[in-house]
């Protein structure tokens, strides 16, 4: 085992940790504002929403990046934000509410919406969070992982 450990590159190691520490955060961070907008959240929503904050983030923070004009890159982000975080609720959905039949949420009284899932108002919502999401993820590489 020591060898195996030996022979992991330490900016992998490095990289992980990061991730790991954005994921949890990401998580934690949409845990309590759910709470604090209906005053129950799950579990499964740590895990979806540090993923969401992980993925949105890395996405985001490749389109800065590419040096586009920041109209566009603001664009691009809320784009791709909100298709990865409506992807993302949408599995997330299929396998706790459907599957595994445990009621986390329920959108079907809402208008537009697929399966009881997703639906049309809070796939704009996350439109807003993406932007939120990358200029957190901007903050706490800065300050905490000085990047």
């Amino acid at each position: 085992m020591k060898n195996i450990i030996k022979r992991i590159n330490p900016g992998i190691l490095k990289k992980v940790f990061e991730d790991v520490i954005l994921w949890l955060t990401g998580g934690l961070l949409y845990f309590y504002l759910e709470i604090a907008y209906r005053s129950y959240s799950h579990y499964s929503m740590i895990i979806c929403g540090g993923l969401c904050f992980l993925v949105v983030g890395t996405a985001g923070d490749y389109i800065l990046k590419n040096k586009k004009p920041l109209i566009t890159s603001i664009i691009l982000i809320m784009f791709f934000g909100t298709l990865i975080i409506t992807t993302l609720e949408f599995i997330t959905g299929i396998i706790v509410n459907i599957k595994f039949d445990m009621g986390v949420w329920d959108y079907s009284s809402l208008k537009f919406n697929v399966y009881g899932q997703i639906c049309l108002g809070y796939t704009l919502l996350w439109a807003l969070l993406s932007l939120l999401c990358v200029y957190f993820i901007d903050i706490i590489k800065k300050y905490i992982f000085e990047k």
